[in-house]
């Protein structure tokens, strides 16, 4: 059997935190806090969200200049794809990618300007919460299998929202998103 791919071993960028969270039994039940605000992430949460997702979906690659997000599998497994897209950062344009299985639950914080997709193998169920409310202006992508990102996903065909199906490539993400980057320093 392959070892692990170099994505999932490679550093992630800059500012993105992973966390182990901790489960504790309280006689019959699991208990296992998800956050909290003294952690040292600039997360503070305006709204969750859950998601519950079919086998082979693939959602993103979606890069926001403006706000967080953060997030832990519930239910299944998740492979979050990163790529850093801050020309300020030390990571800037360094790709990685890391499972998030609810068996070892973890959180992990997006900061803005690093991009971002999730594929699911098998069904999963998960939370978010993002720093501000939906704004379209914060919202830009780019195709999940672009070789630019560096990014290597279980599947060569995903289910796709339709907005995702009908993304254009990096070159044009980097067009429309065009200077809101720049002033993005490393979030640590």
């Amino acid at each position: 059997m392959a070892g692990p791919s170099p994505l999932t071993t490679a550093p992630l960028p800059d500012g993105v935190s992973l966390r182990p969270l901790e489960e504790q039994r309280v006689g019959p039940a699991r208990v296992t806090e998800i956050y909290r605000h003294e952690w040292p992430v600039e997360v503070v949460p305006v709204q969750w969200n859950l998601v519950n997702t079919v086998a082979n979906t693939l959602r993103g690659v979606h890069v926001h200049p403006s706000h967080w997000d953060y997030l832990f599998v519930v239910s299944g497994a998740m492979l979050i794809g990163l790529h850093d897209m801050r020309p300020r950062s030390p990571t800037y344009r360094t790709s990685a990618q890391r499972w998030l299985r609810a068996e070892s639950p973890c959180s992990i914080a997006v900061p803005p300007g690093v991009a971002h997709g999730f594929c699911f193998p098998s069904a999963a169920t998960y939370f978010y919460s993002v720093s501000e409310y939906w704004n379209p202006s914060d919202e830009f992508g780019c195709r999940w299998d672009d070789p630019e990102l560096g990014l290597s996903w279980p599947t060569s065909n995903p289910l796709l929202s339709p907005r995702d199906a009908a993304a254009y490539g990096y070159a044009d993400l980097v067009r429309d998103v065009g200077g809101r980057l720049d002033h993005i320093a490393a979030a640590s």
